[in-house]
Parts: C-alpha cells; structure tokens; sequence
C-alpha cells in the first residue's frame, strides 16, 4: 500500500468528516456575516470562517505529510502514542496562563487604583473581570487538563487515542472557543452568568468539542491494552462527563435571531438563580476538582516513585465526592428567594464534602510514605504536594463558610475572593504547574528540566505571593463584612460603603503586589520550560522520566 493510499483511507474515517463539517461551517459562517446586522455578529462569524478554512489547510497538509497507518502495524508492536496534540496543549497551558494572571493583575491594581482603566471601554473592570476568570480557569486549567487527560488516558490504558484528526479537533476547537468568548468580553458581548458568560453561539460551539472530546477519551479507554482503568481516569471521565451536562442545561437560551450575539436564557427568577449555582459550584466541583485530582492521582505517584497509598480509599473518596458534590450549589444562595430547606440541603452537602475531600488530600499525602526525603531535593514534588495542602485548606474553609451564620458574615465580601484564590492559585495553579514540570521532559525526550534552582524560585517566590494574596483578602472581607453589619447607638448604620471600600484600599495594594509575585513565577516556568524544550542543561541532576518511575498502574 502506497504512501497516498494510505493517507486517503486514514482521512476517509475522521479527516474527510472533520473537513465535510468545516466546508459546511464556513459556508454557515459567511452567510451569518452577510446576513446580521450585529457587527459583532458579524467579527466573530469572520473568526469562525478564518478559523474553519485553517483547518482544512491542515488536513490537506496531513494528507500529504502523513506516515504509515498505525494500523498496518504488527499487534504486539509498541504502542506509538499521540504526543504532539499534547505537546501543543503545553504551549496552550503555559501562554493562556500567563495572559490570564495577567489580567488578572491587572484588574488588582485597578481596584487599588482605579484611575488605570484610562477611561477605555476594553479596559473596563466589567469587561476584563470575566476575560480574566475564563482564561485563568477555561484557556489555562481547560488546556491543561486536556493536555494532561490525552497523556495519562493512553499511558495508563497503554493505547493511542482513536483517530488522527478528532484529539487536534478538541485542541483547536477549544483555542477556537477561547478566541470567541475572549474578543466577546472585550466587546461587551456577554450572558451575565458567572462562568458561564459566553453567549449562545460559542455554547454549541464548545458544545460540539466537548462531544468529541468525550468520545475520544471514551474510545482510548476502549481500546485499552491494560484490563484495569486507573483512578486517575475515573476522575478526568467524570470531570468531562459531568461538566458536559452542567454546561447544556446552564446555557438553555432563546436566541433573538440566528445572525443576533444576543440570545434570553431559558429560566427566570430564582428559578434561574438555582440553575446558575447549581452550575457555578459545580463547576468548581468538577472542573477545578475532580479534574485536577486526576492529575493528582496519576502525577503525585509517579513523581515521588510510590504507589498510591490506598487505591480502596481513591475509590471511596472519588464515589461519594461525585455523589455528594451535585447537591452544594444552593449555599450560594443562602438568605435570597430560594427556598430555605433548598438552601439547608445545600449547606448540609457541602458540610459533608469535608469528608471525602480530606480523605482525597491524606491519600495524597501518604502517598509520599517512604519518599519524603524527595521534598529536600525536588522542588517539582514540593509543588504538587504543597498544592495537595491547598486542596485540604479549601476545602475545609468552603464547608465553613456554607454554614449559614458564617455565610451572613463572608458572603458578597473578599472573604469570598481570597477563598476562591487560595484554591485557584494554591490547589489548581501548583498542581497544574507541577504537571507542566513533568510533562515537558517527557514529551521532549530530555533528562532533566533546565534548571531545578529555578523551580525552587518559581516556588517560593509562588507561594510568597499567595500568601499575600489570601491573607489580605481574609483580612478585608471581615473588616468588610463587621463594617456592613455595624450599627449606631439609634440603630442606624455606623458606615457608607465609600468608607468600607476606603478601608479595604491598602489590603487592595497588598493583594495586587501578591498577584504580582505570582505572575512573575509564572513567567520564570515559561523560561525554564521554554529552554528544557530547546534541550538546554543548566543543572546536572538528573530529574525523575517516565522509565525511571515505576508505573502507577504497575504498583496497584
């Protein structure tokens, strides 16, 4: 069979439908853009076409370019894994990052110094708001669990994900839906539900991804050469499965037309107030948890060269998570129109989550029992470890403040951000930056990372900056809160919001500079990581690969 031949029947299974759906898409594409009276309608249905017509670029190219069909292989031939899909996730995971700690700074400073949105209309707090929450949580933590579930799916099932085309679709498709929802903030283009403020357009779009995405993790797990499905992939099924069913009913609108950016949402009231918590918290739940303790589970062990301390106590602690988890979103709305026993039922879930939450982080910890001594000489394993004690600190502050005589004191105050934060940087970032350390070695077949010291900045320079960061948004949500809640000897309030908000400016200054520090860390990883890709040594020590890690699955 010739090398054309070949090429033509591999495109024949996903490539000639992926390009069909393109051709298709910009044709719908152009049409919208004539069609819509909405320029920005209209400037995003352009992205789309330009968008769909690289794509089809690149399928030509890969017909061209394409090597032997993995099927013509022998069946006892080593397994030759999809790697540069993930390769690309890295860059993806590293850049968005960046850009959304970014933001994300710079919407500190603002709040400290207001005068620094210079009066533009892009630079708006409103706007920059969810451009930073998306690209922190969506483009960076999206990518790299994307990135992380391709490579542990088939390192743990032994398997090279099914189709050539599908697993780059997921990538490029989720860029593609980054892209969209990001410009849209900048433009005003927005549905006003938190996390969720795409409209409805780049929904189904990333409704279409998310599908594929399922499938192909799906069809890696069953063409698995491994008879045992590791925990890790139990988790990462469940974050994608789960936050496909969160995203749909979330985002159930009315468009006003099909060439309109503005579309209705289904529900009313608080009715639509529920839905939105119940998908708020969940996907907290199950993004920003179950996902990220997938690459707990697979990282943690292979890192420190361990086995998981308890594989009884994994299942456990995924089972009852996932069950309990669903029911906590109503504490978001503790004292509003929603009934009281639904806001019980929410507080009383997340009281319980406290259980299979600590059990996750003490198997995680003990994870390291007979390996501790790493922690002196490996700043990668420090991270992931010290992100674990994150996970275990948020995880026992969230339950607290579901309580609801703790809730009247925290909620709509910065008690609230420095909680989020203390997850989001702490738990999420570390882990994800403790994977990225890992995974560049690997996908680029060196020794060992550019430089260990720079770890170790990275690090401490981190954490120093988080610290900042939670300590004082502790600080101002109490004073914030005792400061609402205070009354005069005639039973009128004690103080103006504008004397709250005067209060709370040098904890903003201090939150700023903290956020600071934890970009510039950031910025360090992309140095480092960018020189070990180029295969440059700074250190000799040899950091721990893949062949000189006992396998995960192996040790269970």
């Amino acid at each position: 069979m010739t090398r054309e031949t070949t090429a033509k029947a591999r495109l024949s299974i996903d490539g000639w439908v992926t390009a069909a759906a393109l051709v298709i898409g910009i044709f719908y594409a152009i049409l919208t853009a004539a069609r819509t009276e909405d320029p920005l309608m209209s400037i995003h249905a352009y992205i789309f076409a330009g968008a769909f017509l690289l794509g089809i670029f690149a399928i030509i190219k890969a017909y061209y370019d394409s090597s032997e069909h993995q099927a013509n292989k022998p069946a006892d031939a080593p397994v030759e894994y999809n790697l540069d899909v993930i390769k690309a996730g890295v860059i993806a995971s590293v850049f968005w990052g960046i850009a959304g700690f970014l933001a994300g700074d710079t919407l500190a400073f603002q709040l400290a110094y207001p005068d620094l949105n210079f009066d533009v209309s892009f630079f708006n707090f409103g706007r920059l708001r969810p451009l930073h929450t998306s690209a922190v949580i969506f483009a960076f933590g999206g990518n790299v669990l994307i990135a992380t579930s391709f490579y542990v799916v088939q390192r743990t099932c032994k398997a090279r994900m099914p189709g050539d085309f599908a697993p780059w679709f997921v990538f490029w498709g989720y860029q593609l839906f980054i892209v969209i929802a990001a410009t849209g903030y900048l433009m005003g283009i927005t549905q006003s539900k938190e996390y969720a403020e795409p409209e409805w357009y780049a929904d189904i779009w990333l409704t279409i991804v998310w599908v594929v995405y399922l499938f192909v993790f799906l069809g890696t797990l069953w063409k698995r050469r491994e008879p045992h499905i590791y925990v890790a992939n139990w988790f990462y099924l469940a974050f994608i499965a789960t936050v496909a069913m969160l995203h749909i009913i979330n985002n159930l609108t009315v468009p006003v037309s099909w060439t309109s950016t503005k579309s209705y949402i289904l529900f009313a009231g608080v009715q639509d107030a529920l839905v939105q918590w119940w998908y708020g918290h969940n996907a907290v739940g199950f993004f920003l948890t179950a996902g990220f303790l997938g690459i707990m589970y697979y990282f943690v062990p292979k890192r420190a060269g361990r086995p998981v301390y308890s594989y009884r106590l994994s299942i456990v602690h995924f089972w009852s998570l996932i069950f309990m988890y669903i029911w906590a979103g109503p504490h978001h709305l503790h004292y509003t129109a929603l009934p009281d026993w639904a806001q019980t039922l929410g507080m009383t879930f997340s009281i319980m989550l406290w259980m299979p939450s600590w059990g996750g982080m003490i198997n995680g910890l003990m994870t390291l029992s007979g390996a501790w001594d790493k922690l002196r000489t490996d700043p990668v394993l420090r991270m992931l470890v010290v992100s674990i004690a994150f996970y275990g600190m948020s995880t026992f502050e969230g339950p607290v403040m579901a309580i609801k005589a703790v809730n009247s004191l925290s909620h709509y105050t910065d008690w609230t951000i420095g909680h989020v934060h203390s997850g989001a940087l702490g738990w999420v970032a570390f882990v994800s930056f403790g994977a990225l350390y890992c995974l560049v070695p690997w996908l680029w077949n060196r020794t060992q990372l550019y430089s260990l010291k720079l770890v170790s900045y990275h690090f401490w320079i981190a954490t120093f900056g988080i610290l900042l960061y939670i300590t004082s948004m502790w600080v101002s949500g109490i004073l914030q809160g005792l400061m609402w809640r205070a009354y005069d000897e005639l039973g009128f309030l004690e103080y103006s919001f504008v004397e709250t908000v005067e209060a709370m400016n040098p904890l903003y200054w201090i939150r700023a500079i903290g956020g600071a520090f934890f970009l510039i860390g950031a910025l360090i990883m992309a140095y480092n990581l960018w020189r070990t890709a180029r295969g440059d040594v700074r250190e000799e020590r040899r950091l721990l690969s893949p062949e000189s890690v006992p396998s995960p699955v192996a040790a269970e």
